[in-house]
């Protein structure tokens, strides 16, 4: 008999009237809330504005669901396809099931697009939401837990989970397990500190931060993967994530190591973000009592409204002061002269 044990909830989902509440819903929601307020704050820190963030997630939150999804039906698809099976399902996706390989990859897609258009580029941006992601992926583990899924290997450990389940196929489990979901949580936000050290002690640009983030996370996934008894396919005697864990383990490493002698530091603040140099422009033209351009629009060079010269600065609105005062004394000094 088990004298201690992590509880697994009786259910994950709460009606409210005929509306469906579902726990790894908000868990996916919270996680996604908390790396755009934590990616602003660190964006916003690097010299961008404090919008950018949030903007080019409306483009990588929703490519990422769909790769999420669609690494694991691929991956998995062993569980939605076959004889018996209900293709259907594998559009459930409240019901547990997204591929953080695939969230990262077709989300990097999505962030790219929104980068492009916003003049940004990607590798800051991301280097400013890694350690979000990182915390993001330690609230989600927790839809796990309320779906009573992915859990590894029994133990007798007094933090095993108590599973109670019955499964899709009327086979039912009880008993403790290694609760995976807590361990890679618990990893997650420890990636996620130590990356945000790292950036500060070492000024990580360039995607190094980014590159950090997946360096730290793999190990971490690779133990879990070890530990989980669902289905996967195998490889060799390694189950399909591992194998993947393994390889982008070794390509954020080679990557640090190319970027960091290729281009060391980190990007100029005031070269991440036409939109945060145009916001501090027209700051600094309000301090001076002066109108910000009207047609000033971000990604513009000189002569076309851009944060370059003439563009509203406090700098150009004493300019203008000073060539107004001195045109103003030239002509009185004429009209001197001709009376």
């Amino acid at each position: 008999m088990d004298l201690a044990y992590i509880p697994s909830p009786s259910r994950g989902v709460l009606y409210l009237g005929p509306i469906p509440l579902r726990a790894y819903a908000f868990c996916i929601i919270i996680g996604v809330v908390v790396a755009v307020w934590l990616g602003s704050r660190r964006w916003v820190a690097r010299g961008g504005g404090k919008h950018t963030v949030g903007d080019i997630a409306v483009w990588a939150v929703p490519f990422g669901l769909v790769g999420g999804r669609l690494y694991h039906v691929i991956t998995d698809n062993q569980l939605y396809f076959g004889e018996g099976k209900h293709p259907i399902d594998a559009l459930k996706i409240w019901q547990g099931g997204l591929g953080i390989w695939g969230a990262v990859a077709l989300g990097a897609v999505g962030a790219w697009i929104g980068a492009r258009r916003r003049g940004v580029p990607l590798p800051a941006w991301a280097d400013a939401v890694a350690p979000g992601l990182a915390l993001a992926q330690a609230i989600g583990r927790w839809g796990n837990w309320f779906n009573q899924e992915l859990y590894g290997k029994p133990t007798t450990l007094p933090w095993g989970l108590e599973i109670d389940k019955t499964l899709p196929n009327g086979e039912v489990v009880t008993g403790t397990y290694h609760p995976t979901f807590l361990y890679e949580s618990l990893w997650c936000v420890l990636v996620a500190v130590l990356v945000i050290w790292a950036d500060k002690r070492f000024t990580l640009g360039h995607g190094r931060a980014f590159a950090l983030y997946v360096a730290l996370y793999t190990p971490g996934r690779f133990w879990t993967e070890w530990l989980r008894i669902d289905e996967a396919h195998r490889f060799f005697g390694l189950r399909l994530n591992d194998w993947t864990a393994i390889a982008l383990f070794i390509g954020a490493v080679v990557y640090l190591v190319i970027s960091a002698r290729l281009r060391p530091g980190r990007e100029d603040p005031d070269e991440i973000d036409p939109a945060a140099t145009l916001e501090r422009a027209e700051a600094a033209a309000r301090e001076a009592g002066a109108e910000p351009v009207a047609d000033a629009a971000p990604g513009k060079g000189k002569g076309e409204g851009g944060p370059k010269d003439g563009d509203g600065t406090a700098e150009d609105a004493a300019d203008s002061e000073d060539s107004a005062d001195h045109k103003g004394v030239k002509s009185a000094k004429d009209s001197e002269k001709s009376s």
